[in-house]
């Protein structure tokens, strides 16, 4: 299909203004919100109470946390560069923004007191989904410096952990969406929005649509894939050093992005701006006025609610073993679904095949590959280690060998010099004062 990117390009300035600030309060907007709805069904999760003080239901909760990160003091770490150390908060936050730029939250409409029509989108190119995940990648270049100007082993490490991951899922989320471009026929954000108005892609591309999913958890450093910000091993992760303002920054782009993610998945999956499928059957105004903005954020928050219940439910995971899910799992799934998809669309086209043994192809494919996805080969067993007696005077360390299972039985543990002389130093296990 030949993209028609004819309503583009011709809003006059004053136009793009409001759209591109309108575009910036929303995400600011939708980032509070975000953080709102996290801890309120977290704390549902888990039987407790939540955000409930700070204005009704707790909804400003997330206005006084922004006020106190603003009014904390500001440090620098002594070892920092301090240039790179500022920017790097910065180049993480502004493609966070730019991203939605090509992101389409509506059709065509007519701008109020005016009689100018404009479409809710700021704007469109024959690349739009490569623009959108090119500059997302320019994200990574902010994490990985933040870690590296801190002066910190900590932040160092979850900075060279954040950008590891997030380039290995980068490469399953970019081919998970190569079978939507064979469907579509286009790259463009609004031409793939228009070409899903029969069914949508998340439906007939259901292997493309879970590997996204979970790419894009993987992307965003969220839960159960938050190795880089590891409590336990590294503190913070990259932003361990920062505070104030230069801290919420981070902040608020791991919130976009989770924002954009998701934009990007109800656009090339569940039809955008498009209203539930079948709906439009029953209701023809479905599709018109203002109602698609309420369809496409009401898609975009299933999607975060996802985010946060997977965050309320799933331990994190190990890293080589995420790591090797993204190398070994996604991205070879990925490369045979392309292939399945290519062939079928090729077949299509021609002529060569009818339409329901295409779908029953394509199921049967689907099955296969959830199949293959949740009951895979095993991990191979390790090997068994042969026990070897230990030498407690092996070298002269006065280190008795530890006994069987690491518990002392049958009495006391003795602690033995290299001289031969033996102390006792513990009551039995059993006795009280011994």
């Amino acid at each position: 299909m030949v993209d028609d990117l004819s309503a583009f390009g011709q809003d006059p300035w004053w136009l793009v203004l409001i759209k591109a600030v309108l575009i910036f309060v929303v995400l600011v907007l939708l980032t509070l919100f975000n953080i709102w709805a996290e801890r309120r069904v977290v704390a549902r999760m888990q039987h407790r109470i939540g955000p409930n003080v700070n204005g009704p239901f707790g909804l400003l909760q997330s206005l006084a946390d922004g006020v106190k990160l603003a009014l904390k003091e500001d440090i620098i770490p002594k070892a920092a560069d301090k240039v790179v150390y500022v920017l790097a908060p910065v180049l993480a936050v502004i493609p966070a923004f730019v991203t939605f730029a090509v992101i389409p939250f509506g059709p065509v409409v007519e701008v109020p007191f005016t009689d100018i029509t404009t479409p809710l989108q700021l704007t469109d190119m024959p690349v739009a989904v490569l623009f959108v995940m090119a500059i997302a990648s320019i994200g990574i270049y902010g994490i990985v410096l933040g870690g590296w100007s801190s002066g910190s082993t900590y932040s160092l490490l979850g900075g060279l952990r954040s950008s590891a991951q997030m380039i290995s899922y980068e490469v399953a989320m970019g081919l998970a969406l190569v079978a939507v471009f064979l469907y579509a026929g286009s790259m463009s954000t609004s031409g793939i929005v228009a070409a899903q108005e029969e069914l949508w892609y998340g439906l007939i591309l259901l292997p493309s649509f879970v590997i996204y999913m979970i790419s894009m958890v993987g992307e965003t450093n969220r839960a159960p894939f938050d190795l880089p910000e590891a409590e336990g091993e590294l503190v913070g992760g990259f932003h361990t050093e920062y505070s104030s303002l230069k801290f919420a920054l981070f902040f608020l782009a791991e919130y976009i992005n989770m924002a954009t993610v998701s934009a990007v998945a109800t656009t090339l999956f569940l039809g955008g701006w498009q209203a539930p499928w079948g709906l439009v059957n029953i209701w023809p105004g479905a599709n018109e006025g203002y109602w698609p903005v309420l369809w496409f954020f009401g898609k975009v928050f299933f999607f975060i609610f996802i985010f946060i219940w997977l965050r309320g439910s799933l331990p994190r995971l190990r890293y080589d073993q995420f790591m090797a899910f993204g190398w070994k799992v996604l991205i070879p799934a990925s490369l045979v679904w392309i292939v399945a998809v290519a062939t079928i669309r090729s077949l299509t086209l021609e002529g060569g095949i009818d339409r329901q043994y295409l779908l029953i192809g394509m199921g049967v494919l689907a099955a296969l590959f959830l199949v293959l996805f949740f009951f895979g080969e095993d991990e191979a067993e390790e090997p068994v280690r042969e026990e070897t007696a230990a030498d407690a005077f092996a070298g002269g360390f006065p280190v008795p060998p530890m006994p069987e299972g690491g518990a002392v039985r049958g009495g006391a543990r003795p602690l033995v010099f290299d001289t031969g002389t033996t102390v006792r130093t513990s009551a039995p296990e059993r006795g009280t004062d011994g």
